[in-house]
C-alpha cells in the first residue's frame, strides 16, 4: 500500500486541441473535408443543447432528436461542450470508441455537462486501447447510467474515466458527478489525477458505481510528490458513496509499485468514502517491497473520513498488505469509524507510516468491527499501527476477533515501534491463542497508554511487551503500568461473549454484501461493566452512537457496540 503516485505514469491527454487547429489550418490552405456538425439553436432546461447518439442514427443528421440521432462517438466526440449541453447514448446499445472534454469545453458547476443514457437499460463505451471517458482541464461534469468497457490494451495502459488537471498555480476545478456507472477493463476504473503543482478537483461526488476487474484499482485519485514542509492536496471535498469496488486484482508484473487495490484516496484535503464495499481485490499483486494493495485507503491526505463501509476477502499476492483499511504515509486528522472488515490476507485497519516525518498524527479508529483478518500475513493483525512515526493516533472503542489460519496466528493488536502519544482505551480483543496483543517495542506511557480494554483468549492467556512475555494480566500492568487510571485498574480478561449478530430489520444498510451480513456484539455486557474508562473526562469525544446506530449511554462497555442486538 505504499504510494507516492499511483504508478499510472504521467497523464497522456488527447490531441483533439492539435487536431482541431491543423484542421483550421488546412480550411485556409484547401478547405477541411471534416466539418464541424451544424446545430439549431434548440435548448434544454438548463439552456444547453441535447444530442443523441444510436446505432441506427445517422452522422449526417443534426443530432438534437432520438430520430435524428448521430451514429459514433467518433461524430459525437468533435462537438464543443458548452455549458448544458447533453450527450445522449441509447440504452443498451454498445458504442466502440472514446469520449474527451477539453480545456474550453463545459466549465460551468451550474450549467453542467451531461453524458448519460437515454431509453431502456444503460449504454456501453467500449475503449479499444484508449480511455473510456476523459475530462481534462474542466470541469462542470456529470457522468451518469453508463457502462464502459475496456480491451486488452486498455486494461494494460488505460483510465476508465480520467479527470485530469494539470493547469499550472493550484487550480481546484469544480463539480463533478459520476452516479450509476459500471467501470470495468481498464488499468484503473476511475481516476483523478492532479498536476505538480497541485492542481485538481474540488466538489467531487461518486456514488451507485461499480468498478470492477480492472488491474491496478478501482478508484484511485492522485498528485504531486508530498511536500511534508508545505503540504498541498490536489483534491479538495471528494466523497466516495455507495460504491463496490471488486475483482482489481493487481499487476503481476509491478513488484516495485502497489497494485490491486479497490478505492485509494491520495492527495485529498476533506475526502470521505462512505457505505461502500471493496472486496476480492489483490489477489494477483507482485509487492516484494513495502508496495502492496488494500481494501480501502489514503495517503498524502487530511480530514479523509471512511465510515459504514466493508472490506472483505482483499488479498496480497505476496506478503504485503492484503488488509480492509488503511491510514498510510502524510495521513493527518483523519477518522475510521462504523467499518467492518473481514477475511482479508492483511490487517483488518492499519495505521501506517514510512517516512520520518511528523504529519502522520491526529487520526482515529473507533467503532470498527475487525473478525478474522490477517488470515494469510502473520506480521499484521487485526488492529495494527506501525511504521516510521505515527504520533496522536487514537484507537477506541473497537472490537476485534482474531482466530488461527493453520499456522498463522496474528494478533488482535499488532503496535511496532516509532509511536508517540498513542491511546487505545475501551475495545475488545480477543485471540483463540495468539497472543491478544503483541507490542513490539518497549512503550511507556507517554508513547502507547492502554486503558480499559478487553484482553481475552480462548487459550494459553499471552501479551508481549517489548522483550517481555507475560501470562496474565495483572503481571503485565505491573511491569509496564498500563491499564492503570491513577490508582485505579482498568481493563479486564473476561470472555466477552461475542457473537455474530445480524443489523436490526429497522437499521440502515451500513454493511453492503457478503456472506457476514451483520457483525460481532458482547452477549454479555454485563460481565465487561467497570472495565472501561470515561472517555469524556480524558477529553475524547465518544461520538454519539455505537457500531449499530445506538445511542450512547452514560456508562461506556469496551467494544464497538454498546446496545446492539442479540445474537
Amino acid at each position: 500500500m505504499r504510494q507516492r503516485n499511483e504508478g499510472t505514469g504521467a497523464p497522456r491527454p488527447t490531441r483533439r486541441g492539435v487536431a482541431v487547429g491543423l484542421c483550421a489550418t488546412a480550411v485556409l490552405l484547401a478547405g477541411c473535408g471534416l466539418p464541424a456538425p451544424h446545430v439549431p439553436l434548440r435548448t434544454n432546461a438548463l439552456g444547453g443543447r441535447d444530442f443523441y447518439v444510436s446505432p441506427q442514427g445517422d452522422d449526417s443528421a443534426d443530432g438534437r432528436t432520438p430520430g435524428t440521432a448521430w451514429r459514433t462517438l467518433g461524430h459525437a466526440d468533435r462537438l464543443r461542450f458548452r455549458p448544458g449541453d447533453r450527450l445522449l447514448l441509447r440504452g443498451g446499445a454498445v458504442f466502440p470508441g472514446t469520449l474527451s472534454i477539453g480545456q474550453g469545453d463545459a466549465g460551468d458547476a451550474r450549467r453542467p455537462v451531461v453524458i448519460e443514457s437515454y431509453g431502456d437499460g444503460r449504454a456501453t463505451v467500449s475503449a479499444r486501447g484508449t480511455r473510456g471517458i476523459e475530462v481534462h482541464n474542466t470541469s462542470g461534469v456529470v457522468i451518469r447510467d453508463l457502462i464502459v468497457f475496456g480491451d486488452a490494451a486498455s486494461y494494460r495502459d488505460q483510465d476508465g474515466l480520467a479527470f485530469i488537471n494539470d493547469l499550472p498555480g493550484h487550480r481546484k476545478l469544480p463539480y463533478i458527478r459520476v452516479t450509476g456507472v459500471e467501470v470495468t477493463g481498464f488499468r484503473n476504473g476511475i481516476r483523478l489525477h492532479g498536476g505538480t503543482e497541485a492542481s485538481g478537483f474540488r466538489d467531487v461526488e461518486i456514488s451507485d458505481c461499480a468498478l470492477h476487474t480492472n488491474q491496478d484499482a478501482g478508484l484511485v485519485t492522485d498528485g504531486p510528490a508530498f511536500d511534508a514542509d508545505a503540504p498541498a492536496y490536489a483534491h479538495e471535498d471528494v466523497t466516495v458513496s455507495k460504491v463496490t469496488a471488486y475483482d482489481n486484482v493487481g499487476d503481476p508484473s509491478a513488484s516495485g509499485r502497489n497494485t490491486g487495490s479497490g478505492i485509494v484516496l491520495g492527495s485529498v484535503r476533506h475526502g470521505t468514502v462512505q457505505q461502500s464495499v471493496a472486496r476480492d481485490n489483490g489477489a494477483s499483486s507482485s509487492a516484494t517491497a513495502m508496495e502492496g494493495p488494500e481494501g480501502i485507503w489514503t495517503y498524502d491526505s487530511t480530514a479523509v473520513t471512511f465510515q459504514w463501509n466493508v472490506a472483505y476477502a482483499n488479498h496480497s499476492g505476496s506478503q504485503v498488505d492484503g488488509g480492509g483499511f488503511g491510514l498510510d504515509n502524510n495521513v493527518s486528522h483523519s477518522l475510521m469509524q462504523y467499518n467492518l472488515a473481514y477475511g482479508n490476507d492483511g490487517s483488518g485497519f492499519l495505521a501506517y507510516s514510512a517516512v520520518w516525518n511528523s504529519v502522520h498524527t491526529d487520526n482515529t479508529i473507533r467503532y470498527n468491527v475487525s473478525h478474522d483478518n490477517a488470515r494469510k500475513i502473520q506480521d499484521y493483525g487485526g488492529i495494527v499501527a506501525e511504521g516510521s512515526r505515527v504520533t496522536r493516533l487514537s484507537i477506541y472503542q473497537n472490537t476485534v476477533l482474531t482466530s488461527a489460519n493453520g499456522s498463522v496466528r496474528a494478533p488482535a493488536l499488532r503496535l511496532q515501534p516509532n509511536l508517540g502519544s498513542v491511546t487505545v482505551r475501551n475495545n475488545v480483543f480477543v485471540t483463540d491463542g495468539a497472543p491478544v496483543v503483541q507490542g513490539q517495542g518497549t512503550f511507556d506511557t507517554s508513547a502507547v497508554l492502554m486503558q480499559g480494554n478487553d484482553y481475552y483468549t480462548r487459550g494459553g492467556w499471552t501479551l508481549q511487551w517489548g522483550d517481555g512475555w507475560y501470562g496474565d494480566l495483572a503481571s503485565w500492568r505491573r511491569a509496564a503500568g498500563q491499564e492503570l487510571q491513577g490508582s485505579r485498574a482498568t481493563g479486564t480478561d473476561v470472555d466477552p461473549c461475542l457473537a455474530r449478530v445480524a443489523l436490526p430489520a429497522a437499521g440502515p444498510d451500513l454493511y453492503g454484501v457478503g456472506p457476514t451480513r451483520g457483525a460481532l456484539a458482547s452477549q454479555c455486557p454485563h460481565a465487561l461493566a467497570g472495565a472501561a474508562v470515561d472517555l469524556r473526562t480524558l477529553g475524547v469525544d465518544p461520538g454519539r452512537v455505537d457500531y449499530f446506530g445506538a445511542p450512547l449511554s452514560e456508562s461506556a462497555a469496551p467494544g464497538a457496540v454498546q446496545d446492539g442486538p442479540k445474537a
